[in-house]
């Protein structure tokens, strides 16, 4: 029985591949935003439902911003409002793209 490759070693050859490389690429910032919610919750020790009865609507639909699996970005609005509700405030940078 052969064994599996980790995750680890999956990841850097299928990132070998220019398309899998440009999409991975292309949903980083997605990630880390959505990531970076996620971690800021959690350090205001606070539930998916505690953020969804602070912005007054559903566990879901926090559920749903948060979720990495997910390509769909929320409104600028969205994002500040959520900030707030943990005890964040949100900051923008730009970083000059490397060039090919």
């Amino acid at each position: 029985m052969k064994n599996r490759p980790t995750f680890k070693a999956f990841k850097e050859k299928a990132l070998q591949r220019e398309g899998v490389r440009n999409e991975y690429d292309e949903l980083q910032p997605i990630y880390e935003l959505k990531s970076q919610m996620i971690k800021a919750r959690i350090a205001a020790n606070l539930t998916q439902g505690d953020v969804a009865e602070l912005l007054q609507t559903k566990k879901s639909n926090i559920s749903r911003l948060e979720s990495l699996s997910s390509k769909h970005l929320p409104n600028f609005a969205t994002i500040i409002d959520y900030a707030n509700a943990v005890g964040f405030k949100l900051e923008i940078n730009f970083k000059k793209a490397a060039t090919t």
